[in-house]
């Protein structure tokens, strides 16, 4: 389909509350394919409609495990367990990595391309993943919640979050 432009901090699109999926139809699928291709060709493990400057809220997340691609539209934390501290990146914010305090496992709710609704538990990295995108649907970026910043440059991002 196509690759996207991701959009950099400070655009203001990453700071607004994304707005709930109502039509669930051939637009939304063409944006979770060209989401998708976006993070791949990116070398991404999550992307949020967000960072590609649309406030819908839409995820995509493949961490490299048996689950492979995980698209979810509307997501919502049920639950959250546990803790994990550890660094994160953003395809959004370049050469910035940082130490980011989570739940390590969560539940998670949301729908799929077709508005089917699903929910899926997550621990670990992926539980990490999860939670950085849904994040991005509410404004949140890791840096604001990160306890300590640092030069992610010579950093493999699918190492750290995303």
């Amino acid at each position: 389909m196509a690759i996207r432009l991701i959009v950099q901090n400070p655009d203001p699109v990453l700071r607004e509350v994304a707005k709930e999926v109502t039509k669930f139809n051939s637009n939304l699928h063409k944006l979770l394919t060209n989401m998708a291709e976006t993070m791949y060709d990116a070398e991404g493990v999550g992307l949020a409609a967000p960072q590609i400057g649309i406030s819908k809220r839409v995820i995509v997340v493949d961490v490299g495990d048996d689950n492979g691609l995980i698209e979810m539209v509307n997501p919502e934390i049920l639950e959250r367990e546990g803790e994990q501290f550890g660094p994160e990146g953003c395809l959004s914010i370049q050469n910035v990595n940082g130490d980011v305090r989570r739940a390590n496992k969560i539940r998670v709710r949301g729908q799929n391309r077709d508005g089917e609704t699903f929910e899926l538990e997550a621990e670990g990295f992926l539980a990490r993943a999860f939670q950085h995108e849904v994040d991005h649907l509410n404004g949140i970026l890791f840096i604001d919640l990160a306890e300590e910043l640092y030069d992610g440059s010579a950093r493999d991002r699918r190492e750290n979050g995303e």
